[in-house]
C-alpha cells in the first residue's frame, strides 16, 4: 500500500494546518471547511491529518467502533458488556463521494427480511464507519441538500438516526468533519457555512520559491513514496504526540469570564447571527490554549480563534461575493483585545512550559524545531491534488470568483454598464433617456423581489440520477407519496406499507411476504439548468428600461440560487451574441456579470437564440440528467441578422419562457410571436414579481 503524503511535508498553508490540528484536539469545534481553487493541496492535507490521529480502542467485532470503556447502549451490534474483548486500530478516514445515496450515508435497512422474517437487519453506512475518525467530503458544496442535512444533523448531535417505515435504528456517529470546495463551482448555502466551525481559504503560492519547492517534493514522493514519507516520520510523530498531549490538557483549560465577555463583544460588533459563533470561538480558543500547553485562555488565543471562526459568518445576502470584511474584523479585535494588558490582570496565567507562541497567528502548527518559514521548510503537497501554498489567505475568504473585485462588497455604482458604443433606440432618446448611461447611475430600479416560479412541465425521473432541487416536479426518493407499484427489480427503495398489507390481504394471507411488497412512488422537485438569454441591444438601452430588466434578471438569479439550479447567461447586442457566463453553480459570478453588462447597438436576436441552442445541446451531452429551462428576456425586436423564427427549430423540445420587455402605448407583440414559435409561456416583465399578486 502506498504511503500517504506526510502532513509535515506540506508547504505553507499555516491557517489550514492549524485549523485541522485544532479540530483534531477538540472535535467539538465543529469541523473545518476548506475553500480554494483547484490544485491547492486541499485533499492532500486532509488525508495527511488522518495519520496523525491517535489510535482508538474498539469493541472487537463491533461494526460501529464502540469504545470498550463506554460502549453505546443503543448500538445495533450491542449491548456490549464492559469486559467485552477489545481491539486497537487507527482512526478511520472515510470519504463521502458527491454521488453517494442516502442509504449509503446513513445505512440500509433490509425491509424484505424485516417484514418476511421479522429480523431487523441493518447495514451500516458511512456515518457509522466514520465514528471516532474523520469524515471527509470533497466538493461539499455540490452535495444534495438532503445529504447535507443528514451530515450536519449527525455532526451536531453525535448520533445517526434511521427512521423508515416503522423501523428505527440509532447509533453513535461522532467524527471530525472536514469538507473541501472550489468556490468557482458555486457557494454553499449560508446554513451549511454556519454549521462548520472553522472555514479556511487557501491559494497557490504567488512566488517562485515555494512553487518550486512543491514540485521538488512532489517529484521525490512519486519516485519513492516510502522513502519520502520516512524523511518526515519524526515530524509527524511529534505532531501526533502533541495532539495527544493537547487532548489531555484540554479538560483542564479555563476560559476566564473576562475573555468570555470579550468574545461576546467581538461577535456583537462583527454582527454575526445567532450564538453559534460565540460558542465556536470559545471552543477554538480553549483548543488553542491546550495546543500551546497552557491551562488559561489568553487574548492571543481569542484573536486567532476569531480569525478562523468568524469571517464566513458575516455574509448578509446569499449572492454577496464570498469573503469577509477582514479589515473590519481586525479593527474590532484591536479595539476589544488591546484595551488592557492581560498580564496586569493575571488572566493569562503561567505558560506551563508550552511551545513558543511565535508561529502563524500566534501558534505554529509545526513541531518544535521546525523552520518558521513554510516556504523554506521541508514540505510539499500532492501535485495531482493541489500544490502547497506559501500564502496566507484570510480564513473563509478563499479566492474571489473570476471577475470579482478584491472588495468583498460589490460596487453597484455602475451597474447599468451602458457601453460607449451604445446607440439607444431613437424613440427612447426622444423620451429623454440616452442610449449611453453615464457611470455612477444606480442600475437596479428597486431591490430584488420574489419572482413567480418558472418550471418545466412533466416529471423527470430523479431515481435515474436527476439532480435534487426545488424547481420542477420529478419522481425520486424524496417528496410526497402519490401511489405505489411493484418493485421493478433490485433492492426495494421505499416501502409502501399500507399497500403491501393490502396486497397480502387480497391473497387471503395473514403475513406479508416478498410477493406482496409494494414500493412507494414519490414526487419531489429537481434542480434545472436555467439559461438566461438577455437582449442588451440599443432598443433596451434606455436607462429606465434597462435598470428594470437588470433588477428582474437579478431577481431570477436569486430564485435560481434558492432552488439549487445551475445558471448561464448569454447576451446579444451589435452583430453578435456572447456567452458572458458559462453554465455554473456559482450564482455570485452571474451577479458580477450582470453588473458588468454593457448595452447598445443593433438587435441580433437570432444570434442569441443560436448561441443558446449550441450551449444547451453541449450541456445535454455533458450532463443529460439535468433538464434545461431557457429564459429569453427581450422585447422581440430583431434589427440585425436573420429572422429569429428561422432559428427556432434548433431549440425544439427545450422548455422555454419569454419575458416580454416591450413597453409604451404602441406594442408590436413580437415577444409573444417568439413565444408561440418556441411553444413557450410569455410573461410581461411586470408579471414576474409575486408582490401584489
Amino acid at each position: 500500500m502506498t504511503s500517504p503524503y506526510p502532513f509535515s511535508a506540506v508547504v505553507g498553508l499555516p491557517d489550514l494546518r492549524l485549523a485541522l490540528l485544532l479540530t483534531a484536539v477538540s472535535p467539538a469545534i465543529g469541523g473545518v471547511l476548506v475553500r480554494g481553487e483547484k490544485g491547492t493541496a486541499k485533499s492532500t492535507v486532509v488525508r495527511g491529518l488522518a495519520t496523525l490521529l491517535p489510535e482508538v480502542d474498539v469493541v472487537a467485532g463491533c461494526r460501529f467502533a464502540c469504545d470498550p470503556a463506554a460502549p453505546d447502549p443503543s448500538c445495533p451490534d450491542g449491548p456490549h458488556s464492559l469486559d467485552a474483548p477489545a481491539a486497537r486500530r487507527r482512526s478511520a478516514l472515510v470519504e463521502l463521494p458527491v454521488g453517494a445515496t442516502e442509504d449509503r450515508v446513513v445505512g440500509t435497512l433490509d425491509l424484505q427480511r424485516a417484514l418476511g422474517d421479522g429480523v431487523k437487519a441493518y447495514e451500516p453506512g458511512l456515518l457509522a464507519a466514520a465514528h471516532r475518525g474523520v469524515l471527509y467530503v470533497d466538493e461539499v458544496n455540490l452535495l444534495p441538500d438532503h445529504l447535507v442535512d443528514l451530515l450536519l444533523d449527525a455532526a451536531a448531535m453525535g448520533r445517526a438516526h434511521v427512521e423508515r417505515d416503522g423501523v428505527s435504528v440509532k447509533h453513535a456517529a461522532r467524527f471530525l468533519l472536514v469538507g473541501t470546495m472550489n468556490p468557482e463551482e458555486g457557494e454553499p448555502r449560508p446554513q451549511l457555512l454556519d454549521r462548520f466551525g472553522l472555514v479556511v481559504g487557501v491559494a497557490a503560492p504567488s512566488t517562485a520559491a515555494p512553487r518550486a519547492e512543491v514540485v521538488r517534493r512532489r517529484l521525490a514522493y512519486e519516485l519513492d513514496p516510502g522513502t519520502f514519507a520516512a524523511r518526515y516520520t519524526e515530524e509527524d510523530a511529534a505532531l501526533a504526540a502533541r495532539i495527544a498531549g493537547a487532548r489531555r490538557v484540554l479538560p483542564a483549560v479555563t476560559l476566564p469570564d473576562r475573555q468570555l465577555d470579550r468574545i461576546a463583544r467581538i461577535c456583537l460588533a462583527y454582527r454575526v447571527d445567532g450564538l453559534r459563533a460565540d460558542i465556536v470561538v470559545a471552543r477554538t480558543a480553549v483548543a488553542l490554549a491546550a495546543w500551546h500547553g497552557r491551562t488559561v485562555v489568553t487574548k492571543d488565543d481569542l484573536r486567532d480563534a476569531a480569525r478562523l471562526a468568524l469571517p464566513h459568518r458575516r455574509r448578509r445576502d446569499p449572492l454577496d461575493p464570498p469573503g469577509a470584511d477582514q479589515e473590519r474584523l481586525e479593527e474590532i479585535l484591536n479595539h476589544e483585545l488591546d484595551d488592557l494588558d492581560d498580564d496586569q490582570d493575571g488572566d493569562d496565567g503561567p505558560d506551563d512550559g508550552g511551545p513558543d507562541d511565535d508561529g502563524p497567528d500566534g501558534g505554529d502548527p509545526l513541531p518544535p524545531g521546525a523552520p518558521d518559514d513554510p516556504s523554506a521548510s521541508p514540505g510539499s503537497s500532492d501535485l495531482s491534488e493541489g500544490r502547497g501554498s506559501g500564502n496566507r489567505n484570510p480564513a473563509g475568504s478563499g479566492p474571489p470568483p473570476p471577475g470579482a473585485s478584491a472588495d468583498p462588497k460589490p460596487d453597484n455604482s455602475d451597474l447599468s454598464g451602458i457601453g460607449e458604443d451604445g446607440d439607444g433606440d431613437p424613440g427612447d432618446r426622444a423620451a429623454g433617456s440616452p442610449g449611453t448611461q453615464p457611470p455612477g447611475e444606480l442600475a437596479f430600479a428597486q431591490a430584488p423581489y420574489k419572482t413567480r416560479l418558472l418550471q418545466i412541465g412533466g416529471r423527470a425521473n430523479r431515481q435515474q440520477g436527476a439532480h435534487a432541487g426545488r424547481r420542477s416536479p420529478a419522481h425520486g426518493r424524496h417528496g410526497r407519496v402519490v401511489r405505489s407499484r411493484q418493485p421493478s427489480g433490485g433492492k426495494l427503495v421505499s416501502l409502501h406499507l399500507p399497500d403491501s398489507v393490502r396486497a397480502a390481504a387480497l391473497r387471503g394471507s395473514r403475513s406479508v411476504d416478498a410477493r406482496d411488497l409494494r414500493e412507494a412512488v414519490k414526487v419531489g422537485r429537481e434542480a434545472n439548468l436555467v439559461l438566461f438569454v438577455v437582449d442588451a441591444s440599443g432598443s433596451m438601452a434606455a436607462r429606465r428600461r434597462m435598470t428594470v430588466v437588470k433588477t428582474a434578471v437579478l431577481s431570477l438569479l436569486r430564485d435560481a440560487y434558492q432552488r439549487r439550479d445551475k445558471v448561464g447567461m448569454i447576451t446579444f447586442r451589435g452583430a453578435e451574441a456572447t456567452t458572458v457566463l458559462e453554465p455554473t453553480a456559482s450564482h455570485e459570478v452571474g451577479v458580477l456579470r450582470l453588473a458588468e453588462l454593457r448595452t447598445g447597438g443593433r438587435t441580433p436576436l437570432a444570434a442569441g437564440l443560436r448561441q443558446a441552442a449550441r450551449t444547451l445541446h453541449g450541456e445535454q451531452r455533458r450532463d443529460a440528467r439535468r433538464r434545461p429551462l431557457l429564459v429569453v428576456v427581450t422585447d422581440g425586436r430583431a434589427t440585425s441578422g436573420p429572422d429569429p423564427l428561422t432559428v427556432v427549430p434548433a431549440l425544439a423540445g427545450i422548455p422555454a419562457v419569454v419575458v416580454d420587455c416591450e413597453s409604451g402605448p404602441v406594442r408590436l407583440g413580437l415577444a409573444q410571436r417568439l413565444a408561440r414559435a418556441l411553444s413557450a409561456d410569455c410573461l410581461p416583465l411586470s408579471a414576474l414579481s409575486t408582490v401584489g399578486s
